[in-house]
């Protein structure tokens, strides 16, 4: 079976970056990383290292952005949690055997060459749960 090696995120949704990164970055003094424009997802994100795992805040760049009707919808706060697996593919059809929603059926793949996916709310507890293998 699949195993769940550790959180590798937690994504932030913000309808300002500057502002979220005067306190990320300047107030609690967490080292930006990268900030980086995520076209495929139509998002800015910056990437705030921290003890193995990172904090993301992610930035709309356009108004027609999943990001964006979700921060339209719900506001600025967490978005959701990625827990980094061994493997992805195992993962997600253990996941199908137990009656876990997800999004997404099949991994799908990053820019930077991650596969990822993710699974709904309605199976974790109201919280999105993002799936990673590095």
């Amino acid at each position: 079976m699949a195993v769940i090696k550790r959180i590798d995120h937690v994504a932030v949704v913000v309808d300002d970056m500057e502002k979220s990164l005067s306190f990320w970055r300047d107030a609690l003094g967490i080292r930006l990383h990268e900030l980086r424009d995520v076209p495929a997802e139509k998002s800015q994100v910056a990437f705030l290292p921290l003890a193995g795992a990172e904090v993301e805040l992610v930035q709309p760049t356009s108004d027609d952005s999943g990001i964006a009707k979700y921060l339209a919808r719900r506001g600025a706060g967490m978005h959701h949690i990625c827990l980094e697996v061994d493997d992805i593919d195992a993962m997600l059809a253990h996941l199908k055997t137990k009656n876990v929603r997800l999004i997404n059926e099949a991994p799908r793949l990053a820019v930077d060459g991650k596969k990822y996916a993710f699974i709904h709310p309605e199976s974790t507890g109201g919280v999105l749960v993002e799936l990673y293998q590095i």
